[in-house]
């Protein structure tokens, strides 16, 4: 499985992440590889997955504003 992928429902883009879901000793907490630093939790899985998709749409929110800001500029580099 990708790390992401979208695709339109009924007019909406929807984005799918694979995020790692864990047991802790407050419930569980939840992280997604794909965009560094983004990490949740929650008491229930349900609440965990919920607060993740929550911490997603801001992660994205940022970039999204730090881009149209200019601070950040995409750079491509071969490995």
């Amino acid at each position: 499985m990708n790390d992401f992928s979208q695709r339109d429902h009924n007019g909406v883009t929807q984005l799918r992440y694979m995020v790692v879901l864990e047991p802790s000793e407050e419930g569980f907490s939840v992280s997604v590889p794909g965009l560094p630093g983004c990490y949740s939790q929650g008491s229930t899985e349900p609440e965990a997955l919920q607060n993740i998709s929550d911490a997603i749409s801001e992660y994205l929110e940022a970039v999204k504003e730090l881009a149209s800001k200019k601070m950040v500029r995409e750079v491509e580099v071969w490995v």
